[in-house]
């Protein structure tokens, strides 16, 4: 028993200094501090009314777009968009094609096995808005879910399990953007929309000869948040204090009430979006 005790003193301390040395090796960077090397956020983004557009000079506008610049701002950073197909949005942000989705994306169970979640910075959720010629009248759930009514939404979108939800006998008919989808249905091809309010609310203002809300309560409500890769928590951290500190002095509810009640900006924004 004392030779085996011996023999693992000696062992312990031929490891000694392999062991500390492991333990004081820088570990990998992560990303926050690459970021900060970099001097540059690079923001994962899908173009969708009033979330992220296109202005009339093909610049980014809209409520996503202003909170990325102040966060990069207030970190003294610059920042990229990278706008992305929505339904490959999470697997480039996997892919390392930029370091978080600022893009309207609601928490979902199955999203989170994906990706880690901030916490919430904005809330809102999905509205059918329908064809006034063509619906028919309907203003009941059940008057929508028949399969004789067609449905347009965005490819990938929370809307799509929202529909199948509520309209599981509708048929769907789904499109790369918002801006196709409500085309769809002003074009008579579809009886109804869904998609994140505000942007039924705002289109049935703007076409208020061809659309209306059958519905007065929303069909689900959501809560976004940043999206970033599993693991990086000190980003997480960042993100985090972040939008509490901007939820505080009221900067996201100032800017969220332009962008969401109001159309003072619609005149900024380029055609067919």
């Amino acid at each position: 028993m004392k030779k085996f005790l011996l023999m693992m003193v000696a062992i312990t301390s031929l490891l000694a200094p392999t062991l500390a040395s492991a333990a004081n090796s820088p570990s990998e960077k992560s990303t926050l501090t690459e970021i900060k090397e970099r001097g540059t956020l690079r923001v994962g983004l899908s173009t969708f009314v009033p979330w992220a557009m296109r202005d009339k000079q093909g610049e980014l506008i809209g409520f996503e777009v202003d909170v990325a610049r102040r966060l990069a701002k207030d970190a003294g950073l610059k920042v990229e968009f990278i706008p992305t197909a929505w339904d490959g949005i999470i697997p480039a942000l996997l892919a390392g094609k930029f370091d978080v989705i600022i893009g309207g994306m609601s928490i979902t169970p199955e999203r989170n096995m994906s990706v880690l979640f901030t916490t919430p910075y904005a809330h809102s959720g999905v509205q059918l808005a329908a064809n006034r010629d063509i619906a028919g009248g309907k203003t009941t759930l059940d008057d929508f879910n028949n399969r004789s009514v067609t449905l347009a939404v965005r490819r990938g979108a929370f809307t799509v399990q929202t529909a199948k939800k509520y309209f599981p006998k509708a048929q769907l008919r789904q499109f790369d953007d918002d801006a196709q989808a409500f085309q769809e249905v002003l074009n008579g091809n579809a009886q109804a929309v869904l998609a994140s309010s505000p942007k039924p609310e705002q289109m049935t203002i703007q076409y208020g000869n061809k659309l209306y809300l059958p519905f007065t309560e929303r069909l689900s409500r959501g809560s976004e948040a940043f999206a970033i890769r599993h693991g990086e928590f000190d980003l997480l951290n960042f993100f985090n204090n972040w939008i509490l500190l901007r939820n505080e002095d009221g900067w996201l509810k100032e800017r969220h009430d332009f962008w969401f009640t109001t159309l003072d900006w619609q005149d900024q924004v380029a055609e067919g979006q």
